[in-house]
């Protein structure tokens, strides 16, 4: 088989390359610019350059390939939801065009809501074109990544972890390492066809309040969890400089999940992933203190 890998240097799809060539295969790596790969993994993959929102680009990128890792990146430079429709648009005419049998893609817990989940929406939107594409198609449901705590670096070395989420509210978390655990075993597991839907919960669902404690036993000093208000969410991106529909995109996705939204697909034995969020971040949070808590 042939598998192409979709955002071969992102968070998940890194571990999602490394290990198909741990497997044996020879993954492609789908790429908006080569150059960027580093050379050590480029001796093991073939290489396509790929522009998700281009058509062309995209069908060029995957003809001969019999599975794709997809994932629908965020745009930075035009609406969200309209950047993921575009996209959608274009695997699917790829899927058509070079005979791709099945696709694993990345999404999100909140897209079986459809709709009012902000950014989540163009995923959930991306499933349903998916589904009418062709193919046989895995929907990964992922939790938050814990990696989404590295974006707040600042503000938690300083002892705050700010959100709107409900601070009480648990919800699944999970390494990205643990998603692509997940995606690989379903791009080299032949037993599978049709539409499946596989939530990766991560081994628990944890609060911002909870999130904060462990931070603090890793690091070493006090971090507390802050309640935001939608408009203070508003008012910091705003001022970043994001547009209107940007900052919409970013806050929906909150609170569409904080006010009204359980996983169609409950925590079980199929959804856990091992990875706890205490070692992930004794692994990459820099300037830890060390910890022997067993939490």
């Amino acid at each position: 088989m042939t598998i192409g890998v979709v955002t071969p240097k992102g968070n998940v799809g890194a571990h999602v390359l490394r290990l198909l060539v741990q497997a044996g295969e020879q993954p492609r790596a789908l790429i908006r610019d080569p150059r960027t790969l580093n050379a050590e993994i480029a001796e093991h993959v073939e290489i396509a350059v790929l522009d998700t929102w281009n058509k062309e680009s995209v069908i060029a990128a995957t003809r001969g390939l019999s599975s794709v890792y997809w994932v629908s990146p965020t745009a930075i430079d035009r609406d969200p939801l309209e950047a993921h429709a575009l996209a959608a648009g274009n695997i699917c005419a790829a899927i058509k065009e070079n005979g791709i049998a099945r696709v694993v893609f990345q999404s999100s817990g909140g897209a079986e809501k459809r709709h009012g989940v902000g950014e989540i929406d163009g995923l959930a939107a991306t499933e349903v074109a998916l589904d009418a594409s062709g193919a046989a198609v895995t929907h990964l449901r992922c939790g938050y990544f814990f990696s989404n705590l590295l974006m707040d670096l600042p503000a938690i070395a300083d002892g705050v972890l700010a959100t709107s989420m409900d601070l009480d509210r648990s919800l699944p978390w999970v390494a990205p390492a643990d998603i692509a655990a997940v995606a690989v075993a379903r791009l080299l597991s032949p037993a599978w066809t049709g539409r499946n839907v596989q939530a990766v919960h991560g081994p628990e669902d944890l609060s911002f309040r909870q999130i904060a404690h462990r931070l603090s036993k890793v690091l070493g000093h006090p971090v507390q969890a802050r309640q935001l208000t939608d408009d203070d969410v508003r008012a910091q991106l705003t001022g970043f400089g994001l547009p209107t529909n940007q900052v919409e995109a970013i806050v929906m996705m909150t609170a569409g999940i904080r006010d009204d939204y359980n996983p169609e697909n409950p925590r079980s034995y199929v959804t856990t992933t091992p990875t706890r969020l205490i070692d992930w971040a004794a692994s990459n949070f820099p300037g830890r203190a060390p910890s022997s808590s067993n939490y």
